[in-house]
């Protein structure tokens, strides 16, 4: 029933979003896989806009506000900058993989929602997702300073690589644990929405009342 519940708020929300767009992607799809106009202003938008709200979120912020947590289950304002850091870095690396790998056009039709649904899936915070132990928040940078100059360096390479690709994004395709097979524009697209997935959590964080005022 829950399955059932997220799927029907999945795309009733991309609707609101507005379908006719991914549908309008679709249409002006180029036949070698390469991204289209539209595509890559969409992504690198996406991409700007959710690079600047986290840089926003965190600027400015005491020591004290960066560790502070609700409590102990929770992840601080760091944690979770570190969390995005990292999985961008993480992330692009299996795009890369994924491009490599044979391109299998015959794979379309295991994918099972657009792009928009899933943009939306992933910044439903109502629903949580268990992070792999590999992207989990350790202190793998010594400090907040570092994880910026990492999330900030990723992003904006991977701003470059979109903004000039020719690569084939329409047809290598991944299998993404909770929405099955995706193809590696759709891959990139999750990692802005990710970052907006990561930063309304540190936004609840900062919510708290008792987050400190300094």
């Amino acid at each position: 029933m829950k399955k059932i519940a997220l799927t029907s708020l999945v795309i009733m929300t991309a609707l609101f979003l507005g379908s006719s767009f991914t549908s309008h992607f679709r249409s002006n799809r180029h036949a070698d896989g390469a991204l289209t106009a539209e595509e890559r202003k969409f992504a690198i938008d996406l991409y700007l806009k959710t690079k600047d709200r986290l840089l926003a979120d965190i600027k400015g912020l005491s020591p004290a506000q960066l560790n502070f947590k609700a409590d102990t289950s929770r992840w601080s304002v760091f944690e979770c900058t570190e969390h995005i850091a990292l999985s961008e870095s993480l992330i692009w690396q299996w795009m890369q993989m994924t491009e490599k790998q044979p391109a299998a056009p015959e794979k379309k039709s295991e994918v099972k929602m657009t792009t928009d649904q899933m943009l939306a899936a992933m910044q439903d915070r109502s629903h949580k997702f268990k992070a792999p132990t590999m992207l989990e928040p350790t202190g793998k940078f010594p400090d907040m300073e570092t994880a910026v100059r990492a999330f900030v360096g990723r992003r904006d390479s991977t701003m470059a690589y979109l903004r000039t690709t020719q690569d084939d994004l329409h047809n290598h395709y991944a299998n993404h644990p909770a929405f099955g097979t995706i193809d590696a524009f759709q891959g990139f697209i999750l990692l802005a929405g990710h970052c907006a997935r990561h930063t309304a959590q540190l936004e609840e964080v900062k919510a708290d009342p008792n987050f400190p005022k300094k």
